[in-house]
C-alpha cells in the first residue's frame, strides 16, 4: 500500500482537486495499491492514515507540502505516524521540501525529500525501497545517510506533461472539489504546463524548478477538459500554471480547441507576452471563455522592476491595462511592495501607479503583497543575503512568527518600517472597498454598495490612513454573507 497524503490547506469552499497527489497517483494507477487521503475533505486524516497502515502493509507515506498551514498539518500528522509506526518510510514532496530541503530533512519524521517535478522521482523511490536501485541514483531526491548527513542528488530535468498519464479523477469524490466560483457553478482546476522560463529573483518557482517551462499540448488539454465537462458537468476552469501563455500559436490553437466546451476560465500570464499577441488571438481567447487573467505587474517603478530582473516596464503594464479592455477580459494585477533598498520610495511610487491603472481600466483587480524573500539559486531580490536567516527546522517554520511570515499576515522584515507597512495595508483596504472584487460571489449587492460608499471619499482625497470605518464595514458584511453549506 502506498498512501498519498494531501494535508489540509484551505477552507471547504475553496478546496480544489489536489493536483500534486493526483499526478503521483497517475504514475501508479493499475500498478500499485494506493489510497489518497485529502485533509481538505477528510475531517480526521490522521485517523484514516493510521487505519490504512494497520490494515495494509504500507510501503510509503508520500506527503505533498506547501509552506504555511499545509506544512503545519503535514508536520503534525507525520509526527503521529512516526511515533506509532516507525517502520513506515515518509517522503515529502512539493514546494516546501524543494526550497527548504535541509529543513525538511532535519525533521526526524521525514526520511526523503523530493525536489522539483516529482512524478518519476516518486516511482523510482518506490523501486529503491524494494531494493531495485540505489538511492543515490535517483535524480531530484534528497535523503539522510546512515550517519545523518544529507545527500542531495542532482536536479531532475523537467519533462513535458504529455509524457505523463493524466490524473485519475475517479479516485476522488469529485463533487467535493467541483464548486462554485465567480467563473461558474461547477469550477474545476487544471495545470497545463510546469515551470517558468523567466528569472525574477523574488519568485520561488526558479528555486523549485529552475528557469524552464514545459507545456502540455493543446490536444491533451482539450481532451482532459472535455472529460471534466462530460463526466462531471464542469463549466469553469482555473488554470494553475505559473505562466499559461508562452507562444502565440499554442495559445491560439488551445483557444480554438476549447471554444466548443463552453467554459469560463482564469489563468496567469506575463504582461509582455500577451502584449505581443494579435487582436485576433486575444479575441479567440475571449471567445473561448477567458474571463480573467492574473498578471505579475510587481511594481510601479522601472528601477524596482530592473532590480527584480522582471524584464518588464511600467509602460507595458499600462498598455496592457488599456488594450485588454477591448476584449472584455478582466486583468488582475499583482504587486510586490517593499523594496529592501528604499521601501518608502517603492511604496509611494507603487501606490501612485496603481491609481493610474484604475484610471485607465477601472475593472482591473489589484492584489498587493509585501515582499517576502525565498532562497534563490543565484542572488535574492534586494541583495538581502544575510539580512534574513531562514529556519533550519520544520518546527521553527511552524511557529507563529514564521507562519505569519510565510502567509504574509505580519511579515516582520528588517527593511520595512511598521508605518510603511501600515500605509500599504490601509491603501489596499481602501482600493478593495472602492472596487470590491468580482471573485467574491458571497458578497451581497448591499455590501458592495456600502463598501463603495464608505471608501469613495478616501480614495478621491488620497486619505488612506486609519480606515477604521472600512475595517468595521468589512467585518459587518462578512458576518452577514450567506453561509455556505457543508460540502
Amino acid at each position: 500500500m502506498i498512501i498519498l497524503y494531501h494535508p489540509k490547506s484551505t477552507k471547504p469552499r475553496s478546496r480544489r482537486f489536489p493536483l500534486a497527489v493526483l499526478a503521483l497517483a497517475a504514475m501508479i494507477e493499475d500498478r500499485e495499491e494506493y489510497y489518497i487521503v485529502d485533509g481538505n475533505v477528510d475531517a480526521n486524516p490522521v485517523g484514516t492514515i493510521q487505519r490504512l497502515i494497520e490494515a495494509h502493509a504500507t510501503e510509503l507515506l508520500a506527503v505533498s507540502v506547501m509552506p504555511g498551514p499545509q506544512m503545519v498539518a503535514a508536520m503534525e500528522t507525520c509526527r503521529v505516524v512516526r511515533a506509532n509506526y516507525p517502520y513506515v518510510p515518509i517522503v515529502w514532496g512539493g514546494y516546501f521540501p524543494s526550497i527548504y530541503t535541509d529543513a525538511a530533512l532535519n525533521a526526524p519524521y521525514v526520511d526523503f525529500a523530493v525536489r522539483g517535478q516529482g512524478e518519476e522521482t516518486f516511482v523510482e523511490l518506490i523501486g529503491a525501497l524494494r531494493g531495485e536501485r540505489p538511492l543515490n541514483s535517483i535524480l531530484g531526491l534528497s535523503f539522510k545517510e546512515k550517519d545523518g548527513r544529507h545527500q542531495h542528488n542532482n536536479h531532475r530535468p523537467l519533462k513535458n506533461p504529455d509524457g505523463f498519464p493524466w490524473p485519475p479523477f475517479h479516485r476522488l469524490p469529485a463533487k467535493k472539489y467541483i464548486l462554485p466560483t465567480f467563473l461558474g457553478k461547477y469550477t474545476a482546476v487544471h495545470q497545463a504546463s510546469v515551470g517558468c522560463p523567466f528569472r525574477c529573483n523574488f519568485c520561488g518557482v526558479i528555486s523549485a524548478l529552475g528557469s524552464q517551462e514545459k507545456m502540455e499540448s493543446p490536444a491533451r488539454t482539450e481532451t482532459i477538459l472535455r472529460h471534466l465537462v462530460q463526466r462531471y458537468g464542469v463549466n469553469a476552469i482555473q488554470f494553475y500554471d505559473n505562466n499559461f501563455f508562452l507562444r502565440e500559436d499554442h495559445a491560439r490553437e488551445l483557444a480554438e480547441r476549447i471554444m466548443p466546451l463552453g467554459l469560463r476560465w482564469w489563468c496567469e500570464a506575463r504582461i509582455d507576452i500577451l502584449l505581443r499577441y494579435s487582436d485576433a488571438t486575444l479575441e479567440a481567447l475571449r471567445r473561448s471563455g477567458c474571463a480573467m487573467i492574473f498578471f505579475g505587474a510587481e511594481s510601479g517603478s522601472d528601477w524596482v522592476l530592473k532590480e527584480m530582473n522582471k524584464q518588464l516596464s511600467t509602460e507595458q503594464t499600462l498598455q496592457l491595462a488599456r488594450r485588454i479592455r477591448d476584449f472584455n477580459i478582466v486583468p488582475e494585477f499583482s504587486f510586490v511592495v517593499g523594496n529592501p533598498r528604499n521601501p518608502e520610495r517603492d511604496t509611494r511610487e507603487c501606490l501612485r501607479f496603481i491609481r493610474k491603472i484604475k484610471k485607465i481600466n477601472s475593472q482591473a483587480e489589484i492584489i498587493i503583497q509585501h515582499y517576502i524573500p525565498v532562497p534563490q539559486r543565484d542572488r535574492m531580490y534586494g541583495d538581502i543575503e544575510g539580512r534574513v536567516q531562514f529556519p533550519d527546522t520544520v518546527e521553527e517554520w511552524a511557529t507563529d512568527h514564521w507562519l505569519n511570515f510565510t502567509i504574509r499576515r505580519e511579515p516582520a522584515t528588517p527593511w520595512l518600517r511598521p508605518s510603511v507597512k501600515k500605509l500599504i495595508d490601509d491603501f489596499e483596504l481602501v482600493v478593495a472597498s472602492r472596487w470590491p472584487t468580482v471573485q467574491d460571489i458571497r458578497l451581497p449587492s448591499w455590501g458592495r454598495r456600502l463598501l463603495k460608499l464608505l471608501s469613495s471619499w478616501r480614495y478621491a482625497l488620497r486619505i488612506y490612513r486609519w480606515p477604521l470605518e472600512l475595517e468595521w464595514a468589512q467585518r459587518f458584511v462578512e458576518l452577514r454573507k450567506p453561509k455556505v453549506e457543508s460540502l
